[in-house]
């Protein structure tokens, strides 16, 4: 199992970016607009490390770990015969990959496929 992408959604972007840099020794990116302008950086072994905040008002902060998979239909697919819920569908965002979000005992999982 391999870690693509960690999405940190915070209301304090900059001061998360900020202790994790000093933590760290790494450098956060601008917003990335394909990301939902995400601030990222690299993670050891590849992928990256994303902070956002909110995309709406409804949307809570949560830490979301993205595995990279083969094959992101028949992953969710599995998850949800495993009692999983489909909270995003796959979706294609440009030069990034592939996408999907799902909720299982109360956590959110993400998949990412190249």
């Amino acid at each position: 199992m391999q870690i693509h992408y960690l999405e940190i959604v915070t209301n304090e972007v900059d001061a998360v970016c900020a202790a994790y840099a000093a933590a760290n020794g790494v450098q956060f990116g601008g917003p990335d607009a394909g990301l939902g302008n995400a601030r990222t950086a690299a993670l050891p072994g590849g992928g990256l490390v994303g902070v956002r905040a909110p995309l709406h008002e409804s949307e809570q902060p949560v830490v979301r770990p993205y595995w990279l998979v083969d094959d992101i239909e028949a992953a969710l697919a599995a998850a949800v015969k495993a009692g999983a819920r489909v909270a995003h569908p796959p979706l294609e965002i440009p030069d990034h990959g592939t996408f999907a979000i799902y909720v299982h005992g109360g956590i959110h999982h993400g998949l990412w496929k190249l």
